[in-house]
């Protein structure tokens, strides 16, 4: 069970503080159960969720440590981007990276986007609106949950990943 005060992964809207918990009376239901109220990072409203749920994905965030080492490793990701006609097709492959609420899953998507915005570019092409959506989706949660981990600001994560990508290269660091 998370304590108020905690930073958690709740689902795809990313980081959340756990601000109270609380007990509320089902209505007709004779019983009451403990709830999580719950803010998102970045939003000015609060969820309500019964401790006891499974129905939405929920973990604590990384620690510092670990997010440093993500970090880290962003100069050996080998970014690979994916091109389908189908629109469904592309948003599927993205959603697999997504669903997994994982800090190294959204990496890779976002180097892959990044790759290929760079390459649709070059071509002079266009730029999808599903890519848009999925690498706006993939950097809102994994910047989030970085700067909650390292105590940065939202807005300071992507000089602190050049920063720290510099630094390696400085030191002859980079794989």
């Amino acid at each position: 069970m998370y304590q108020v005060g905690d930073w958690i992964i709740y689902g795809n809207t990313g980081v959340c503080h756990v601000v109270e918990i609380k007990t509320i009376d089902s209505p007709g239901m004779g019983d009451s159960q403990l709830y999580y109220v719950l803010r998102p990072l970045s939003q000015n409203y609060t969820i309500s969720t019964p401790v006891s749920s499974t129905k939405v994905f929920t973990r604590p965030i990384i620690s510092k440590c670990e997010a440093e080492r993500l970090v880290d490793m962003i100069p050996s990701v080998e970014a690979r981007a994916y091109y389908s006609q189908r629109v469904h097709e592309l948003a599927e492959h993205y959603k697999t990276y997504v669903v997994t609420h994982d800090c190294g899953d959204l990496i890779e998507l976002t180097m892959s986007l990044y790759a290929k915005k760079e390459h649709v570019g070059e071509e002079k092409g266009t730029f999808g609106a599903v890519d848009q959506k999925f690498m706006k989706q993939a950097e809102d949660l994994l910047f989030g949950e970085l700067s909650v981990a390292l105590g940065i600001p939202k807005e300071a994560v992507p000089a602190y990943i050049a920063s720290r990508a510099e630094g390696q290269e400085r030191r002859g660091e980079s794989h």
